[in-house]
């Protein structure tokens, strides 16, 4: 029995690192993107992959998504809701349409997906994953749709897990902290970088890989007893709280008083 995935946003980044990890563990994927010309070169160069063009804030898309999985692998073991877009303005900047366009994707998508797919999970006694964010833990400047929406996100995970827990389906949210791909490298200045790299215990960004093997454990039967979790990948960013750098000078203090 060959267990099969559906990874949104598969196309780059974190649900590309996830796909090619769960297709080194023997699985099969089928890759949603909206993006029809990254998804074309993405699945040419994979086997056991079945490529999709879908938008998950279309219901009927959504619908025809599901469908087409079942049709060509027969089965879904594993939902991983990982497509979703960035947008970052401070509040009066944010109109209701730029909201909208937010939510519509990193909320209603996950909604909407997870609902479609639901029946054929619960066949398999199966596994979603929906990736939120450090910004749904933690408030920061400029984030207001982006971190309402992943904080709906793992407000949803907990909703599903609560409800699925008695058909065998687990739910659980991961919630990546600053990620090293190529766009966060583009527009992030070394002020940026170096901020980060300040308020993270591990000191650096982490790679779309070590998302991608949390990942990869939550919808493996090594998880097979956790659900309604939220997990951040995130070098200890959340679990920090405020003032870290501050806290570090003057741990460096004490160790040079020490000496």
């Amino acid at each position: 029995m060959t267990k099969t995935a559906i990874i949104t946003g598969a196309a780059r980044g974190i649900g590309l690192a996830t796909t090619d990890i769960l297709l080194s563990q023997g699985w099969q994927v089928a890759m949603v993107d909206r993006d029809g010309g990254a998804l074309a070169d993405a699945i040419n160069t994979r086997t056991n992959v079945h490529g999709i063009d879908c938008d998950v804030s279309d219901p009927v898309a959504v619908d025809g998504m599901v469908t087409e999985t079942l049709r060509h692998f027969g089965r879904i073991d594993a939902l991983i809701n990982n497509a979703g877009v960035a947008d970052f303005g401070p509040i009066e900047a944010t109109d209701f349409s730029r909201w909208k366009t937010v939510m519509e994707t990193n909320l209603d998508g996950v909604f909407l997906c997870s609902q479609a797919a639901i029946p054929a999970l619960k066949k398999t006694k199966g596994a979603i994953v929906n990736i939120a964010s450090i910004s749904g833990l933690r408030a920061s400047t400029l984030r207001v749709a982006y971190g309402t929406s992943k904080a709906a996100v793992i407000q949803l995970t907990l909703q599903q897990a609560a409800e699925l827990g008695e058909y065998g389906v687990r739910a659980n949210t991961v919630c990546p902290g600053p990620v090293r791909t190529k766009l966060a490298m583009a527009v992030h200045s070394q002020d940026i970088i170096d901020a980060y790299h300040d308020a993270i215990p591990l000191n650096r960004y982490g790679t779309e890989n070590e998302i991608g093997e949390v990942i990869a454990f939550l919808v493996s039967d090594k998880a097979s007893y956790m659900t309604g979790q939220t997990i951040a990948v995130d070098g200890g960013f959340e679990a920090t709280g405020v003032g870290l750098p501050s806290l570090r000078k003057t741990t460096e203090t004490a160790d040079e008083m020490g000496e």
